[in-house]
């Protein structure tokens, strides 16, 4: 196991972004059809925020109970991408190590990172998550 490998050897490089302006359903659709729980944030070419399916589970009933699918698209309907998504983005660079990406997560509240071109910081190449650090760490 390497540590000091750059992140970029280990995040997912086919990132599925969405624009600010995407519908809220819509982003529900996209993560529950792909099974991904974090989608970075896009403001035509340039990376704004990122949204969590714990934001939306924030938002929305049918979680917790049953029969609450009105309610949900009610909800998702009223508020916009723009409202529910982190926009105080941390990044780290597609060069950045492994173990640099490690101690974020170690120390701070973050699950998923937008992974950045370390030429270009509003440049999106990837997403590194938790899981993809315990998947290196297992190998």
């Amino acid at each position: 196991m390497e540590l000091n490998k750059a992140v970029r050897e280990i995040m997912t490089d086919t990132v599925i972004q969405v624009q600010v302006d995407t519908k809220l359903s819509e982003v529900v659709e996209i993560m529950s059809s792909k099974k991904i729980r974090h989608i970075p944030v896009s403001k035509g070419n340039q990376l704004i925020g990122i949204v969590s399916r714990t934001d939306i589970n924030r938002l929305t009933f049918g979680a917790l109970m049953d029969n609450q699918s009105s309610a949900d698209e009610a909800i998702l309907e009223m508020l916009s991408l723009e409202q529910v998504m982190s926009g105080n983005l941390r990044v780290v660079k597609d060069t950045d190590t492994i173990k640099t990406v490690a101690e974020i997560f170690a120390s701070e509240e973050f699950h998923a990172l937008p992974v950045v071109d370390a030429s270009d910081e509003w440049q999106c190449v990837g997403i590194v998550t938790t899981t993809d650090i315990i998947k290196h760490l297992l190998q």
